[in-house]
């Protein structure tokens, strides 16, 4: 719980300025221009982290990193809360951006945590956090900011972060190393596991799974507040609910995957990520529909962001960290696409337009599934068909293991 809670503050930090930008902007006189760079520079500190922080974990006692990076981040929300000029916001910013990569450190803590038979089953809860977390933040930073103004979010999650550095310190076990790898030899193995078909297959799938996912969430706001429904910020911020019911439906996909049935699980939810479309494609026409296709777009998404960091936690033991941050690269750069490519499609084409793109991204994911399953059972059959090979008399040749 105390995992699942981290990842899901930690992660909101970095979502939490999207529904306040105009009052931010009117606050600071900025122009519109400039507003992107609210929402911008949080996520470059937060890729730049994956790439440079994470693999740390690999290095370090993780309960010391964690809450070192928690504190951090802390640091980071209250420079953003005093801000009054730009450069002092995107400095706050950057740097709680950076530091939120603690989620995918406390991810690879809990699956390292967990015996081979529950690994599943905390990773869906505590990546259960992490949508928390992305998803209510738009509800919470809305409200906050009614009451208060758009200064309370930061100060708020600077207290909350402040409160989890100190039980990460009081509840978490520590985590010694007995072996500690250079960080250049860390860094190198992470470079390493592009080269890996497990690896790569599954982060290719994590970047078309969450493009599909940030070109609903980034653009499904502008049908809903255009004609006919004109919704408000409140009003379109409650389909998040509709999404939290989803994605926490979706968290049993990790017992799945401790069957054994990862692979299926996949396949399956990335079929379900594009049938939803066609549910969520019907927002200029009626609301119910996409409501369904809210929470069936979600449920895939968890279920299969669940599978794929259950595969790759068990392929890699040792190197649960790197692993994870590297997987995590794939999700980002996914985002990106999805939120860039859904307002502009929308621009050109509406909503009809942004939903083919949705689906579009669901089933090249779905595509990367099939192809690698017939080509590691190809793999399978023609490993099975060789002949045995006889052993050598004499001793054998020891051979260090990768």
């Amino acid at each position: 719980m105390l995992f699942a809670v981290i990842c899901a503050v930690a992660v909101a930090t970095i979502y939490v300025a999207q529904p306040v930008l105009a009052q931010i902007g009117s606050d600071l006189g900025l122009p519109e221009a400039d507003l992107g760079w609210i929402v911008t520079t949080g996520q470059l500190g937060y890729l730049v982290g994956l790439a440079l922080l994470v693999p740390l974990g690999d290095m370090f006692d993780r309960r010391m990193l964690i809450a070192g990076h928690l504190l951090l981040a802390a640091v980071g929300m209250a420079l953003a809360a005093v801000a009054a000029q730009l450069w002092l916001l995107l400095a706050g910013l950057a740097l709680a951006g950076l530091f939120a990569v603690v989620v995918q450190t406390t991810v690879a803590f809990a699956a390292d945590l967990s015996t081979a038979a529950e690994r599943g089953r905390t990773l869906g809860a505590v990546t259960s956090g992490v949508t928390i977390g992305i998803l209510g933040a738009r509800v919470l930073a809305g409200s906050l900011a009614a009451l208060w103004g758009w200064r309370s979010i930061y100060a708020v999650f600077a207290v909350l972060l402040i409160a989890l550095t100190c039980f990460a310190l009081r509840l978490l076990p520590s985590d010694p190393r007995d072996v500690r790898a250079t960080y250049g030899a860390v860094l190198m193995s992470l470079g390493r596991m592009f080269r890996e078909r497990l690896f790569v297959s599954r982060g290719v799938i994590a970047f078309f799974l969450f493009a599909s996912f940030g070109t609903l969430w980034s653009g499904l706001a502008l049908p809903l507040a255009a004609a006919p429904w004109r919704l408000s910020t409140a009003q379109i911020g409650l389909f998040g609910i509709a999404g939290l019911a989803g994605a926490l439906g979706a968290s049993r996909a990790g017992q799945g995957a401790d069957a054994g049935r990862a692979n299926v699980i996949t396949g399956g939810a990335l079929a379900l990520l594009a049938a939803s479309w066609l549910a969520s494609g019907q927002a200029s026409w009626s609301l119910w529909p996409v409501i369904v296709g809210v929470i069936v777009l979600d449920f895939a998404v968890q279920a299969v962001h669940v599978s794929n960091q259950h595969l790759l936690t068990a392929a890699y033991p040792h190197r649960t960290s790197s692993v994870i941050g590297g997987y995590m690269l794939f999700y980002s750069f996914g985002s990106a696409v999805g939120a860039t490519g859904t307002t502009a499609v929308y621009s050109a084409a509406g909503w009809a337009g942004s939903s083919l793109l949705g689906a579009a991204f669901a089933l090249c994911a779905l595509l990367v599934w099939a192809v690698n399953r017939r080509a590691t059972r190809r793999a399978r059959v023609t490993a099975s068909s060789r002949p045995a090979q006889p052993r050598p008399i004499g001793r054998a040749k020891s051979t260090p293991c990768g």
